[in-house]
């Protein structure tokens, strides 16, 4: 069995040797600040009595408030919210947001309960938490199995017992204080950071390159159409049900008007059918794994004939698998970067509140894309100076930001 929290930290000792930091440093920086387990009980709509279990991380808050995702799935646990926690304390410091990082959510399964029930268990849940979040606290958001609608049962609800402060939550509607652009900010980013990467790494455009997808949700399919509108060729996405590839590029738009009636990829009629582990394995120039974490272990690195890969999920390279794609030279944009256009649009959507101001779309997606060029650069420039992957680079510089922070504030 692999351990989320294990596998990041030793990203983290990687680089923080690297920087030559103290041992006493070292745990400073990878220990949680605060753990919260609670457990949520609600009434089913049978009547039966609900047991879940809800978990929100605090890791670091050195450069602001606590920032990250809530995440309702049966995987969640102590150990994937420690891990995707810590990974929120360097994201948000390599894209240079004024966050700390945090994550969580509940043990449960979305497909298995009601709106009614959902609606029950987010606002039990932030009943538990609600005096350990807030607008200069700590700001969730949505990501595996919440969205918009999440968002605005927690923001109603935590009013109740704090006044109306819609600033508590990133993520919501934008008819109730969300922001332009934050339901596609993530593959957005991913797009821009493919375009970058394309461009840094090899000299050539978007147009042309073959790219394979896995996950066809919120992330997979914005970043999907994102590539083809930029004149890629998607030859082939998947989701939990299988997959459909064409070698001649798949008609996204009329893939997302199939998932839309059908909610799945299979069926479509642009192509052929295919699994998630054939498209783990195609000779494309790039492979996006788009969906949960731990794709790839060591004896699936092996497999890949990807020229290049970029994380547009979180955590899906496991260390091993990360030290074959080294040996076999094949880069890979880790998901502190690649997928960092969520929490950039989820501050844009903060700062907003706060400001009791609405940005455009421009101006949104013109410095989403200011922050995505200057972050990545910053990164590759760091990989070439050092010698190092992508992913050491990227943990290098976000820790130096959050280490300096911790340093002139003092314990």
């Amino acid at each position: 069995m692999h351990a989320f929290f294990e596998a990041t930290n030793h990203y983290f000792e990687h680089a923080a040797s690297i920087l030559g930091l103290s041992e006493n440093m070292k745990v400073l920086l990878a220990t949680p600040e605060r753990e919260l387990r609670v457990e949520v009980a609600i009434e089913m709509d049978s009547g039966q009595i609900g047991n879940f279990i809800g978990y929100r991380v605090q890791h670091d808050n050195a450069r602001g408030p606590f920032k990250g995702g809530l995440r309702y799935h049966p995987t969640v646990d102590e150990d994937e919210a420690r891990s995707l926690a810590s990974l929120m304390t360097w994201k948000t410091a390599v894209v240079d947001l004024p966050y700390g990082g945090g994550k969580g959510g509940v043990n449960c399964d979305v497909t298995k309960l009601s709106r009614a029930e959902l609606e029950r268990i987010t606002r039990r849940f932030v009943q538990q938490i609600h005096d350990f979040i807030g607008p200069d606290k700590d700001i969730p958001a949505p990501d595996v199995g919440t969205d918009a609608q999440v968002m605005a049962w927690i923001m109603n609800e935590y009013g109740k017992y704090h006044g109306h402060q819609p600033a508590v939550v990133t993520g919501k509607p934008v008819e109730l204080h969300g922001s332009l652009g934050r339901e596609s900010a993530t593959g957005h980013g991913v797009a821009i950071i493919a375009r970058e990467f394309l461009q840094h790494t090899w000299n050539r455009p978007v147009e042309g390159t073959t790219v394979a997808v896995q996950g066809f949700g919120n992330v997979g399919s914005f970043t999907s159409r994102e590539l083809y509108d930029m004149g890629a060729k998607i030859v082939a996405v998947s989701d939990a049900y299988g997959g459909v590839c064409n070698p001649e590029g798949l008609d996204i738009p009329s893939l997302q008007q199939h998932v839309a009636a059908h909610r799945k990829v299979v069926g479509f009629s642009g192509g052929d059918s295919c699994t998630n582990e054939h498209l783990l394995g195609m000779e494309v120039d790039v492979l996006i794994p788009a969906a949960l974490g731990g794709v790839f272990d060591a004896e699936l690195a092996e497999e890949v004939q990807a020229r290049a890969i970029i994380e547009a999920a979180n955590s899906p390279t496991w260390p091993e698998a990360d030290e074959v794609f080294h040996r076999r030279e094949i880069p890979v944009v880790p998901d502190i970067v690649a997928n960092a256009g969520g929490v950039i649009v989820s501050y844009f959507e903060w700062v907003q509140n706060l400001q009791h101001f609405r940005w455009s779309i421009d101006q949104i997606r013109a410095e989403q894309d200011r922050r995505h060029v200057e972050s990545f650069a910053a990164v590759f420039d760091l990989a070439r100076r050092q010698g190092v992957s992508l992913r050491t680079a990227a943990f290098v510089l976000g820790i130096q930001r959050v280490g300096r922070a911790k340093v002139l504030a003092g314990i």
